[in-house]
């Protein structure tokens, strides 16, 4: 189109390049293309099944650089030793230790997809948790995965890994304390953990268990006849799983009161439905205002364990009818008020 300053001009509609090397090094990629030919050629000499996933993730195999091979070898001898039964530690691998796999459980997941024909491992998110071995999840919106009480001791995205391929880990430790001072244990230790596993056999002569998130409250207890105080840690109650012993005791849940506190015990009533909530209601929370905070991120999902009352507190802090996002912190109740609902 013509201007009056500089005339009538031509603007190109297109770039015609003869090879894929001229048009790589025109946009000024010729030295990445050529190490991802390198890499991905590597990849094949190992087993030409991982071309596949070179040529799916190549922005991904650049990140990679030099790991991608021990990532790719991981795979090759997942594949080659399922359920091998022994710690990543004791892997003798060329460069793949127990932090490496940590870093790259994703990428050696994928791999291991990648040279496995017909299988589809590694597909999901590797850190997805294996349903069967979870509590059973309520119902949620779409818009918002569950969480599972899996996030304690032995829980981690690693030791998921570990149990997915069939390595050996860390079993999943449980930390509570006998409030009851005339209950002999180990030489008269209280404040006791044991593996999921001893907890789920414990013979203690208690009729009543605390269960609660804090720290310093599940410390601060006072003592209480024929009384365990449990320290979970936020979702880390997955320990009472197979505690089928709980089921003879009255269990007591002290938690946040935000909505995040009334998931956890809607999902600890779905294994113990008799599970009964402890300073989460609406005048423990009226009666503390002036420590209110506000909870990052709200739950949104659909509790179907909850009492009326919890139902409705936790509608009203989902609602936000007492403010943004409201929650009262365990830790914050005054303890003069925690204190009369413990003698009581």
């Amino acid at each position: 189109m013509g201007r009056r300053t500089v005339g009538s001009n031509r603007i190109p509609a297109a770039a015609v390049f003869a090879t894929v090397e001229d048009e790589i090094g025109f946009v000024g990629k010729s030295r990445e293309a050529a190490r991802f030919r390198e890499l991905a050629s590597l990849l094949g000499e190992l087993d030409p099944l991982l071309l596949g996933w070179a040529a799916r993730r190549p922005l991904r195999l650049l990140e990679l650089g030099p790991d991608a091979l021990p990532a790719a070898r991981a795979a090759l001898w997942l594949r080659d030793n399922p359920a091998p039964g022994i710690y990543v530690r004791q892997l003798g691998l060329p460069g793949v230790h127990t932090k490496f796999i940590e870093r790259h459980r994703q990428d050696i997941d994928q791999l291991l997809a990648a040279g496995t024909p017909g299988s589809d491992v590694g597909n999901a998110d590797a850190d997805a948790e294996d349903p069967a071995k979870t509590l059973p999840k309520p119902a949620v919106e779409a818009a918002e995965p569950d969480v599972a009480l899996d996030d304690g001791a032995g829980r981690t995205p690693a030791a998921r890994f570990a149990r997915r391929h069939g390595f050996l880990h860390p079993p999943e430790l449980v930390r509570f304390r006998i409030l009851d001072p005339t209950i002999p244990a180990l030489g008269g230790a209280r404040d006791i953990t044991v593996t999921a596993e001893a907890f789920s056999t414990l013979q203690l002569p208690v009729h009543t268990v605390i269960a609660t998130e804090n720290q310093v409250n599940f410390l601060a207890l006072p003592d209480r006849a024929g009384t365990l105080a449990l320290y979970g840690g936020g979702y880390g109650f997955s320990s009472l799983r197979d505690a089928a012993w709980l089921r003879n005791c009255e269990v007591l849940y002290w938690g946040d009161i935000d909505t995040h506190g009334f998931r956890i015990l809607d999902q600890l009533r779905a294994v113990h439905p008799h599970v009964a909530s402890v300073m989460m209601d609406e005048d423990t929370l009226l009666a503390h205002r002036d420590v209110w905070g506000a909870e990052p991120s709200p739950s949104r999902a659909a509790l179907t364990r909850l009492t009326p009352d919890e139902a409705a507190l936790y509608g009203s802090l989902g609602n936000d009818p007492h403010g943004s996002a409201v929650r009262l912190e365990q830790e914050l109740i005054r303890w003069d008020w925690a204190r009369e609902w413990l003698r009581g």
